[in-house]
């Protein structure tokens, strides 16, 4: 098939941009920014205003008529349930994605390896789990069964690996020569060695793309908690987020007395709270997400 042409004889992506063809991209740009910021700042607006201000406007803040108050955010943290499903969040993320990567890492690296043992069959099983799912009674079985009631490796065990990562992370190790391994095992160095001083090295872009994936997964996730954790004392972030600002139900405090429902403006400082280290987390991976996913998905 002829790649398609143009009347000056050249393919169409060689010809230089028209006028009005960049000036519809930069409109299109604009546009799909403003989508996507407005709504967030409507919510970081809402969350700093007033009560008083909320209720006058009666629903989302879109311009500061009364200034600026923290009032909503002092409300928040007084809140100790909020204070410590924050604890538990960042733990369960950090301790979570740790494991996580490190097990996608070993698992991904060993079925990049042709000889490894079992190769075959362990990557039938991996790719089987793209269209095949245990569902929800084997998983909540599997974590009973273990003891893991209220236990925060409840919420770690169920998403320790995924499928699509180890996926990626095996096709951009399969992307490196195979000559820097022959080289390394001449030097007598072992297979852990190769993993952790060339590999990983080379691979840093797709590892931190599939980190980042990890984290949010850990930080958003509330159906595990939702199913697992009987103490509200132990709820995640995202959990008490479902509960406050879906459900506007009052959170307990830690003496058993219970709050008055959230104002819309404490909800709005939870969704912030809970938005705000994605945005800071991402700006410095975002660098290494093209590269990570394209490249790690041309081979397979």
């Amino acid at each position: 098939m002829s790649n398609p042409k143009t009347a000056t004889g050249r393919a169409v992506w060689d010809e230089k941009p028209t006028a009005a063809g960049q000036a519809s991209k930069g409109v299109a740009i604009v546009v799909i920014a403003l989508l996507i910021l407005f709504p967030l700042y409507a919510v970081a607006l809402t969350s700093l205003s007033s009560a008083e201000t909320v209720n006058r406007v009666g629903g989302l803040v879109i311009w500061p008529g009364d200034g600026i108050t923290f009032e909503a955010y002092e409300q928040m943290f007084r809140n100790k349930v909020v204070l410590r499903s924050l604890g538990v969040s960042l733990g369960i993320t950090v301790v979570g994605t740790f494991i996580s990567v490190v097990v996608s890492i070993l698992g991904a690296y060993a079925l990049s390896r042709p000889g490894s043992f079992g190769h075959r069959t362990i990557l039938f099983s991996v790719l089987m789990m793209f269209v095949v799912f245990p569902g929800l009674i084997p998983v909540y079985l599997w974590i009973s069964g273990l003891g893991l009631r209220d236990n925060y490796l409840s919420l770690i065990l169920p998403m320790a690996v995924s499928a699509f990562n180890v996926v990626v992370l095996r096709a951009f190790f399969m992307n490196i020569p195979q000559e820097l391994f022959d080289s390394a095992r001449i030097d007598g160095a072992g297979e852990f060695r190769i993993l952790w001083q060339i590999v990983a090295p080379l691979s840093k872009a797709v590892i931190a793309v599939v980190t980042l994936f990890y984290a949010v997964g850990y930080w958003n996730n509330w159906f595990n908690a939702f199913l697992f954790m009987d103490s509200t004392s132990k709820w995640p972030l995202a959990l008490v987020l479902r509960t406050y600002v879906v459900e506007s139900a009052p959170l307990p405090q830690t003496s058993g007395l219970e709050t008055a429902p959230p104002t819309l403006a404490v909800k709005m400082a939870i969704v912030m709270v809970a938005i705000i280290p994605a945005l800071i987390i991402y700006p410095f991976v975002q660098k290494h997400f093209k590269k990570g996913v394209i490249v790690g998905a041309v081979k397979g």
